[in-house]
């Protein structure tokens, strides 16, 4: 081993060294073998650099064909993804094409539209395309409306609405739909519905003509503001609602008024709270609900209570409120305050029915009295009774001074008025048998004046008692009063001034114009009466309306009126006299000049005739009196002619009268005034003779008979006998005291006539039955 190799071997590993001392081994075997083995080392070593750099640029070339080949995929992938995108291009393109063409069709379909206003305005704002659907809502011409602004279209107090829309236009790209006015070209005013959404820079707008639902809502709006206003101020009526459980939900302010609670205090109480103790014991308020919910309604006519403990008369009702499923809702009640009416119809009651039992009574008293005061002259003027009988029969006389109270005056008057008729007729008598007859017609005008003014006191009596048998007719009272004008002068004298303020467009009334005509008359003397030294009678008519307040301060019906008003400037009356004024018998005038029945009998032919009077008076400045009758809606009747006896119609051929009367003086004077006027007069004294004759073959045309009949069949019991064999008999009932006629309702072909009547007035009533004239009780 070389020093060389010895210093190689020094610090190596022991492998280390053994290769090297191989490669020693080797290189000396090669150099034995003629190896040039530094060259061959050297140009192994060139090999090995060749070597390694063809690997190297083998790498490369590989390196760059796996990069050609990762772009190649690459590029193919993104053609392929390039014709897929193209292909989805294509496909949107199509549909959006599509979606284009069907955006344009509805569009067009919708700018073609006539009941939908369609607008494109531009960047300015200004109309640049409308529909004919708008032309036709604001009167504008296709050339007119183009180029319009928003704001010649739209009034100024819509403004600040409008220009919020349009800021939230530019700021979202459309607004939300609202309602404003348009202003058409006219001027006038349109209610549209608009919405807007911009298109690229232009805004294309929508308007829905609106202006009827809008009317038609305001209209709604009044007419509900109206029924709050008048149900929330009707304070007259009790209005209050409960829910299905009867508690209160609603409680208005015309409750409160009646019952005194307020709203607060009652909501959500039991409705029962207002009845009486009595009725929520016997379950009333139940029942009332059950009805309710059963019929819808449930009549309410009965005392309740008030806050107070108090109570209140209602008349009203309970209605079930449902909803559009028929769904019970709640209920509602409605109830007025009637409380004074009915207090006042309850005395009146009271008062009809002592008044009734008086009438009843009246008769059999004035004979009582009679029979007493006819005893007591008897017992005086005999004095042989003895003593103490006559005393006895004094005091019996004074017990009946209380009943002859009411009796006396009227026997008074009538004693006078018998006596003016006997004295006539007595004298009469005598100067027609001395064959004297030059001052017979002074004696039957006396004696027709007394029979004439027993007349007017019977009827006065019966007015008063509401029970005298009317005639009512269609009146013209303009043409009542101007009639009597004349004879209201002669009866209040030249010292009294008389004036007449008729109305214009008087209504008609249905009243008996001779008990009207007498009612007059009374009301002017009395004012003539007050007015001693003189004054100013004033008669004047008006047309009135009755509304629901004011009939009740008069205890009247609402409705429509006529009044008769007679006003004088006398002496007036006080309070307390004004209050008396319609009592029966009541007077101021001295003893002998007046029985006090003038007034009443005027309140009794007003109420009767579905009326009222009233006093309205100063003392030391005059009287007012009006009285107040209903309106007819038909028209007046003509005054018929006045015809005499002689010259009256003339009777049809066989025209058969039966009369009947148990007054033998009625029957023979009737009787007579028929045959004067050529009909065949047939007299019976009682109901059982007239039947005979009735159900008989003798031709009867028409029956007049009197109401009160003996035998036991009556007047009105005869006429309803003999139409069930003869219904087209015509029948007149005359009657003295219609008090104890029970005449009942009027059947078609039957009419009245009131104890005593002329006989030229019996004539044409007869003759006007008998050819068909309507009268009342007759279909006209």
């Amino acid at each position: 081993m070389s020093t060389h190799d010895a210093a190689d071997d020094h610090g190596r590993t022991p492998r280390e060294a053994e290769l090297a001392r191989e490669n020693a081994r080797l290189r000396k075997a090669l150099e034995r073998a003629g190896v040039d083995v530094d060259k061959a080392l050297e140009e192994a070593g060139v090999a090995r650099q060749a070597t390694r750099q063809a690997h190297d640029e083998a790498a490369v070339a590989a390196h760059d064909h796996a990069e050609a080949m990762e772009q190649g995929r690459a590029r193919l992938a993104d053609a392929e993804a390039l014709n897929a995108d193209l292909r989805r291009s294509n496909e949107a393109l199509a549909a959006s094409e599509a979606a284009l063409n069907q955006s344009q069709e509805r569009f067009h379909g919708l700018f073609a539209m006539n009941t939908l206003g369609v607008m494109i305005w531009g960047p300015d704002l200004t109309m640049a395309e409308v529909n004919d659907g708008f032309l036709a809502m604001s009167g504008y011409t296709r050339e007119e409306a183009q180029g319009l602004s928003w704001r010649e279209l739209t009034p100024e107090e819509f403004y600040p609405v409008t220009l919020r829309a349009i800021e939230q236009i530019q700021a979202t790209g459309e607004s939300t739909p609202y309602e404003k006015q348009y202003l058409r070209k006219d001027g006038s005013r349109w209610w549209g519905l608009f919405a807007a959404r911009k298109v690229g820079d232009v805004t294309l707008g929508v308007v829905l003509d609106v202006t009827t639902r809008r009317q038609a809502e305001e209209a709604l709006r009044e007419s509900e503001e109206q029924l709050r206003l008048i149900v929330e101020s009707a304070r007259d009526y009790a209005i209050m609602a409960t829910n299905p459980e009867g508690r209160i939900t609603r409680w208005l302010p015309g409750a409160t008024a009646v019952f005194g609670w307020s709203e607060a205090e009652v909501l959500g109480r039991p409705g029962t709270m207002i009845f009486t103790p009595e009725d929520q014991a016997s379950g009333r308020p139940v029942k009332e609900m059950a009805l309710a919910r059963e019929h819808g309604v449930a009549p309410d006519v009965r005392w309740h209570m008030r806050r107070d403990g108090s109570r209140v008369f209602i008349e009203g009702h309970m209605m079930a409120l449902r909803g559009p499923d028929g769904e019970l809702r709640g209920y509602m009640k409605i109830g007025q305050d009637i409380t004074e009416r009915w207090m006042a119809e309850e005395q009146l009651r009271q008062s009809e029915t002592a008044l009734r039992h008086l009438n009843e009574t009246l008769e059999a008293q004035v004979d009582a009295r009679t029979a007493e005061l006819r005893q007591a002259v008897e017992a005086l003027h005999a004095e042989a009774v003895d003593r103490v009988q006559v005393e006895e029969a004094l005091r019996q006389a004074q017990k009946m001074e209380a009943v002859g109270q009411l009796t006396g005056g009227l026997a008074h008057d009538f004693n006078n008025l018998l006596t003016g008729i006997v004295g006539s007729l007595d004298l009469l008598h005598r100067r027609t048998a001395q064959g004297r007859y030059n001052d017979l017609d002074r004696y039957i005008a006396a004696a027709r004046g007394a029979a004439d003014r027993a007349s007017a006191l019977t009827h006065r009596l019966l007015a008063f008692s509401r029970r005298q048998t009317l005639d009512p007719r269609p009146t013209d009272l303009n043409a009542l009063v101007q009639g009597m004008v004349e004879l209201l002068r002669r009866t209040i004298g030249p010292h009294i001034r008389l004036e007449v303020e008729p109305a214009d467009g008087l209504w008609t009334t249905l009243c008996d114009s001779n008990q009207l005509e007498n009612a007059l008359l009374n009301l002017c003397i009395n004012a003539r009466d007050a007015m001693h030294g003189g004054g100013r009678l004033v008669i004047g008519t008006a047309n009135t309306r009755l509304d629901a307040a004011a009939a009740k301060g008069l205890d009247m019906v609402p409705g429509a009126y006529v009044a008769l008003r007679v006003s004088d400037s006398g002496t007036g009356m006080p309070p307390e006299v004004i209050a008396r004024a319609f009592d029966p018998f009541y007077t101021t005038k001295p003893q002998g000049q007046g029985t006090g029945l003038g007034l009443s009998m005027v309140y009794g032919f007003a109420r009767q005739s579905g009326g009222q009077v009233r006093i309205d008076s100063t003392p030391g400045q005059g009287t007012t009196v009006t009285i107040y009758l209903p309106r007819h809606k038909g028209e007046p009747e003509a005054d018929a002619a006045a015809t005499e006896l002689a010259n009256a119609f003339q009777a049809g051929a066989n025209e058969a009268v039966l009369v009947v009367d148990d007054e033998p003086t009625v029957r023979m004077l009737v009787g007579e005034v028929l045959r004067e006027l050529g009909y065949t007069a047939i007299e019976a004294a009682d109901g059982a003779s007239a039947l005979r004759v009735l159900q008989s073959q003798v031709r009867v045309d028409l029956l007049v008979t009197d109401i009160g009949l003996p035998g036991g069949i009556g007047g009105r019991q005869l006429a309803d006998t003999a139409r069930m064999s003869r219904p087209a008999l015509r029948v007149l009932f005359i009657t003295g005291y219609a008090e104890n006629a029970a005449i009942g309702s009027l059947e078609p072909g039957m009419q009245v006539m009131t104890k005593p009547f002329a006989m030229d007035a019996l004539a044409s009533r007869i003759r006007d039955m008998l050819r068909g004239a309507p009268q009342a009780g007759d279909p006209s």
